[in-house]
């Protein structure tokens, strides 16, 4: 796999979507969670993809339930949430995996193009977010305590490659 246009995924309703939708933006891709702390980051998540969604923005949300089994839920109930509590309007997919052999082609992918702390591969927490040019290429990933608004520096930076 050369970029993240060479994967597929479920959107939260079950329909496979094809990455290279999002061919030519930029994407924030994060893994989610109802019950988690950080949970009031999406809040940051959709102003962020409000102020640049016109611009070639898409934030793209992964629920996974390995962290403290922070995302128990089925898709109804995650989607409910996340609308009726935070106003998400950005996409959601179907929960993942994204440690372990279970996880989803695209972690595996997005993990290993942008390493963590110390070269560690894990995704560590809920909220651990990705940022991708443009040309399907990873650029940086972001901890799990980086607020969404700590990202629009980088964001506009790569809208205007």
């Amino acid at each position: 796999m050369t970029n993240i246009y060479d994967f597929k995924a479920d959107r939260l309703d079950g329909a496979p979507v094809d990455l290279k939708k999002y061919r030519g933006k930029v994407l924030l891709i994060v893994n989610t969670a109802s019950n988690c702390g950080f949970t009031p980051q999406y809040k940051g998540l959709e102003a962020v993809y409000e102020q640049f969604k016109d611009k070639g923005v898409e934030v793209l949300g992964f629920p996974c339930n390995q962290f403290g089994s922070q995302e128990p839920g089925g898709a109804d109930e995650i989607g409910s949430f996340c609308e009726k509590n935070y106003g998400v309007t950005f996409p959601l997919f179907a929960k993942v995996d994204v440690n372990g052999d279970d996880a989803h082609p695209l972690f595996k992918y997005l993990k290993s193009k942008a390493p963590g702390l110390l070269g560690s591969e894990g995704v560590k927490w809920n909220f651990t977010k990705f940022l991708v040019k443009k040309d399907g290429t990873v650029f940086k990933r972001y901890a799990p305590q980086t607020e969404p608004k700590e990202l629009m520096g980088d964001i506009e930076k790569l809208l205007a490659e």
